[in-house]
């Protein structure tokens, strides 16, 4: 994987002039760090693999750097911007593009599906029938996960996501057993996550203060393992990892108000080491206890 890229000085200036004409910086409080580096967004598209038969919905587009490229790949575009002077700019950047709908909006406060009900009547003809969709983004750091999961957890899921994230976020989701936590977890019981590249900060501006990772994720048609309740299976997960680095038999006893006895019974009927650590635990593990623990409360 590619440690360092050199940010091209025209898109960096292309941005500095489009927040300059408009009077608008980046603002910390949202987040915003903008992509200047054009070799990075053709990693992005060249991952999200798009055609005029894929509907992309981006989240925070700031001044447009990956929005453009969506635009002239993707057959429809549903950009959704919590910042209202961007989605200004965006609209007078983008006012001839006939397949781009710019909303105005927190997308943690819309289901995905709405969105794109929503705009539906604005596709072209082709695309009216279709019902999935991809997700494509530089998310805000400081809201990556509620959106990752927003996304995952959705009635009508995207078929796959390519976001820009934190490195160490990205290197969390992507762990194996030994090294797994409920972030990992959540994802993969939904999809299979991928690092595409690693992007340093100086690939930003403002450049932030840690690097990125373009992170692939491609949804499953069904979960990675069969459960008896998802909102169960989500409850054991976060008990057995409520005591950091303790016994995965302790941690559920504590965070499910269960004796211990009984736990490591049900461990073992289960066929899992009550010895592990929680990180251990693979997601069929996972399912195994969340099967025992869900019959023992029949």
């Amino acid at each position: 994987m590619t440690e360092s890229f050199f940010p091209e000085k025209s898109l960096l200036v292309r941005t500095r002039e489009l927040l300059e004409r408009y009077e608008l910086r980046a603002r910390k409080s949202l987040g915003q760090h903008f992509l200047i580096n054009s070799g990075v967004l053709k990693k992005i598209t060249a991952a999200a693999d798009l055609s005029p038969a894929d509907i992309v919905i981006e989240v925070g587009p700031g001044p447009g750097v990956l929005t453009a490229e969506l635009v002239k790949q993707a057959g429809y575009v549903v950009a959704i911007e919590v910042d209202k002077s961007m989605v200004d700019l965006l609209k007078q950047t983008f006012y001839a593009s006939d397949n781009l709908s710019l909303i105005a909006g927190d997308v943690l406060e819309i289901e995905p599906q709405d969105l794109i009900q929503q705009e539906k009547d604005r596709f072209p003809e082709h695309l009216k029938s279709v019902t999935d969709y991809k997700l494509v983004a530089n998310l805000p750091y400081y809201i990556t996960q509620p959106i990752i999961r927003h996304f995952c957890e959705a009635a009508v899921k995207p078929r796959s996501l390519v976001i820009m994230v934190q490195k160490e976020v990205a290197k969390n989701i992507v762990a194996q057993p030994g090294d797994l936590s409920i972030m990992a977890i959540s994802v993969q019981y939904f999809g299979k996550p991928q690092i595409v590249d690693y992007v340093p900060a100086a690939n930003f501006y403002p450049a932030p203060k840690v690097d990125s990772a373009i992170l692939k994720i491609d949804m499953y048609d069904r979960p990675m393992v069969e459960v008896t309740s998802e909102k169960n299976f989500f409850k054991t997960v976060k008990a057995g990892f409520s005591s950091a680095r303790k016994q995965v038999a302790n941690s559920l006893s504590h965070g499910l108000d269960i004796p211990k006895s009984e736990v490591i019974a049900l461990m073992q009927t289960a066929g899992v080491d009550p010895q592990k650590r929680a990180e251990m635990l693979t997601l069929a593990e996972w399912a195994k206890l969340e099967k025992v623990l869900a019959k023992d409360n029949k």
